[in-house]
């Protein structure tokens, strides 16, 4: 028989962690987690075909004459990460800003010293799109190197029409290049830029002028909005994510991050996630719930500031879906390591290892409405990435330092 050498049989593995047959929300007690031991994955394509017993697979990729990709040591196979929430296209370092946050100067105190997000707008502006793609890819590829295989990437530090449209096209360009999947995110309104001293006609620009050409140019199918007192008040974010939900854009909000009000109008508008959550409540909890609001924690905030984790046991506890994101950015989130940060909140919050590492894989890709990838079943994206154990335990218990062995985008070994 005429071998079909795009199926590839992978494995044996120790374990496969396959994250199917899990709640979408919820708490997840650890036995729930599907442990298959001795066991591979046949692939073509780019796509999952089978996941069973490694022997019964091998008797079929031998009998058709399919490619084999021996693994010799022990290693445990679980999804490629999703991280949901990122900043990653920006040029300049905030280094400064945290050595001033560090020694106690409030965020007041830094922006009138020059720093803050508008620092990072003046330096991403003055960069070059070649220089922007640089960096970008860069950072890509370090998050590819720690087993991140999909990533969101918003805009935001351009808070004009050509230069947010600049920033989208680095996040266009780096993803057609690089290996790791980007998902872009129009997040104009990050804050009212120096040249506005209207937030709300601002906001209207940005509807009319730049919604329209992101559509057009396919940039970006998502928009996010900063609800702060710092940034947009939730009035005028709820009639800005309005229009752009009746332009077709997938609505995400920065909600809860220092006061509460951004998961209400989450809520209300129907968005996909909300993010940050900091200081969320149990009336935020329930209002979520009840839209069905993915709530995305984002611990590298919380570690870059010195400040509380969102609540994520109580949020679980409280019937939502929760996933874990990095926020990686050049101000209050500089780390952009998925896998230490949610080990890290995992300990600090007593979240289950089912809890956490569904948080990013497959409710990391709900909250990017991203339903082919997050779990190793039959027709899923063979995003996959192993770590050199026998023991599935050892990847949050070691907090990000047991490093990858593998990585696969789409079924090829990168």
């Amino acid at each position: 028989m005429k071998p079909h050498n795009n199926h590839t049989l992978i494995g044996p593995f120790s374990q496969i962690i396959t994250m199917a047959n899990l709640p979408e929300a919820g708490a997840i007690p650890d036995e729930q987690l599907e442990v298959l031991e001795n066991a591979g994955v046949l692939v073509y394509d780019g796509y999952i075909v089978l996941v069973e017993q490694y022997d019964k697979l091998l008797k079929i990729a031998q009998e058709k004459g399919y490619t084999l990709q021996k693994i010799a040591e022990p290693m445990v196979l679980v999804p490629g990460l999703i991280d949901s929430h990122t900043h990653i296209c920006f040029a300049g370092s905030r280094a400064n800003d945290y050595a001033m946050r560090v020694a106690g100067k409030s965020y007041l105190e830094i922006a009138r010293n020059g720093g803050g997000i508008l620092d990072s707008v003046r330096k991403t502006r003055e960069a070059s799109m070649v220089e922007l793609v640089d960096l970008l890819k860069k950072r890509c590829d370090r998050h590819l190197s720690e087993g991140v295989t999909t990533c969101e990437v918003k805009s935001g530090y351009g808070l004009t029409t050509e230069e947010e449209l600049k920033m989208l096209g680095a996040i266009q360009l780096v993803n057609k290049h690089h290996t790791l999947e980007l998902i872009p995110t129009c997040l104009a309104a990050h804050m009212r830029p120096p040249e506005h001293t209207d937030s709300r006609l601002y906001l209207q620009e940005v509807v009319t002028k730049l919604l329209p050409q992101i559509k057009e140019q396919e940039l970006a199918n998502r928009v996010d909005i900063f609800i702060e007192d710092t940034a947009f008040n939730e009035e005028d974010s709820l009639e800005y994510l309005s229009a752009a939900k009746e332009l077709g854009f997938e609505i995400t909000v920065h909600a809860d991050q220092f006061s509460t009000g951004g998961s209400r109008i989450a809520a209300e508008i129907g968005a996909l996630s909300a993010d940050h959550l900091e200081a969320s409540g149990e009336e935020e909890i329930a209002l979520m719930r009840e839209a069905g609001v993915v709530a995305t924690v984002l611990p590298g905030a919380s570690l870059g500031l010195g400040m509380h984790y969102a609540p994520a046991r109580k949020m679980l506890d409280g019937g939502l879906c929760l996933a874990i994101a990095t926020d990686w950015n050049p101000g209050s989130a500089p780390m952009g390591d998925l896998l230490m940060q949610a080990a890290l909140l995992g300990a600090a919050e007593k979240l289950t290892t089912a809890e956490t590492l569904a948080g990013i894989t497959v409710r990391a890709a709900k909250a990017l409405n991203l339903s082919d990838r997050g779990t190793i079943v039959k027709g899923q994206l063979a995003d996959l990435i192993a770590f050199p154990t026998d023991n599935y335990k050892e990847i949050l218990y070691q907090q990000g330092k047991l490093k990858l062995g593998k990585v696969w985008k789409r079924g090829l070994e990168v």
